[in-house]
């Protein structure tokens, strides 16, 4: 089946809104918690449910080196493999040809990288990303494209995106059954007219959905947001709208005013684990000292299992004694943080306002 998506309710280009794929309604703006390689770090999916999580994000690049697109097609698709039922979003590896640059080379037809794990050649083409996605049974799948670094001249920003737009030709003729919906990717870095470009084509190619690519990156705030700015305007109003990596509550919520419906960031997870919580009061380092003897809660405002049972000294000591157990409890915090904060924000829109910025930390 392809992808349903209506809107619901809005405030300025704002959107609540209903999402149906293959394995289940998704109520957006929705955050999807990341398991790169099928599951959060220290959570089940179980546990991604019972915080209220409706949708996980997966890498294809990550999955393709182990377990494998063969084994995951043989136990039926990945959703068989991992044990989670709702939608499952995937990357297509672009983020890779950022990210690894030194164990890659990018050419006409695709990406050639060695593996981080041993060196073993792997070769990613913009149809092949495509066939992986659909074996795998994913209910939203990326296409392959390149994401280029920051700071970057225009005219290597320009050769990148035209690259990308003939990869997103080359996926968007791929065989994509099995997936409920293929999605395109704004490229153009912190340029408008490469943006503006960028929505123009895409939207020609006519996607399932579309994502804002290429932030997230190294680029300054400001010009993060820009690039929000530029890409939303030209999307089509009844597909939806997915920002690749973003982040901060407060710029989610910047995303959110420009139109964007689902978000995706390793930030609530990687943080927790680190000690680094997010809560209505602001952010909170467990492992500072002030907080070895202090019998609060960590956030008196959240309902997640570890702000009902456990203190902020406890945090802290476990931080420093036991960091496995330490690091699970933070992570449902920082999880259920963010969910709580997304619906926070549905609620608003189906309101008719959104709520200040004072109160969100980042």
């Amino acid at each position: 089946m392809a992808l349903e998506f209506e809107v619901t309710a809005r405030v300025g280009a704002a959107r609540r809104g209903r999402l149906t794929t293959p394995h289940g309604v998704i109520q957006t703006p929705a955050f999807m918690p990341v398991g790169t390689l099928g599951a959060v770090k220290g959570l089940g999916p179980r546990d991604l449910e019972g915080l209220g999580a409706e949708v996980m994000l997966c890498n294809l690049y990550h999955l393709v080196l182990r377990p494998g697109i063969d084994l995951l097609e043989d136990f039926g698709g990945i959703h068989r493999f991992n044990g989670w039922s709702g939608p499952i979003l995937t990357d297509s590896g672009g983020y890779q040809v950022f990210s690894l640059s030194e164990l890659r080379k990018v050419d006409e037809d695709g990406v050639t990288f060695r593996s981080h794990l041993d060196g073993a050649r792997l070769r990613f083409t913009p149809a092949d990303v495509v066939r992986w996605q659909a074996r795998i049974g994913v209910d939203m799948a990326m296409v392959l494209d390149e994401c280029p670094p920051w700071p970057v001249e225009e005219r290597v920003a320009r050769a990148s995106l035209e690259r990308t737009l003939r990869w997103a030709r080359v996926a968007r003729a791929a065989d994509a059954t099995g997936i409920g919906g293929l999605f395109g990717i704004v490229q153009g870095s912190t340029f408008r007219s490469l943006r503006e470009r960028a929505v123009e084509e895409l939207v020609r190619m006519d996607f399932d959905g579309y994502a804002v690519g290429g932030v997230s990156v190294g680029e300054p705030g400001p010009e993060r947001q820009l690039a929000v700015e530029w890409s939303t305007p030209g999307l089509p109003e009844d597909k939806p709208r997915y920002l690749m990596g973003v982040g901060y509550p407060s710029d989610i919520r910047h995303a959110v005013e420009h139109g964007i419906d689902l978000f995706d960031c390793v930030l609530p997870a990687r943080s927790g684990r680190h000690g680094l919580l997010f809560t209505s009061g602001g952010e909170v380092k467990i492992k500072n000292a002030r907080y070895k003897a202090d019998p609060g809660p960590l956030d008196p405002e959240c309902r997640c299992s570890t702000c009902q049972s456990t203190s902020r000294a406890f945090l802290h000591h476990l931080m420093r004694q036991d960091p496995i157990t330490a690091k699970v409890l933070c992570t449902v915090h920082n999880l259920r943080f963010y969910l709580d904060f997304m619906a926070d924000l549905r609620e608003a829109i189906a309101a008719g306002e959104l709520p200040h910025e004072s109160s969100q930390p980042g």
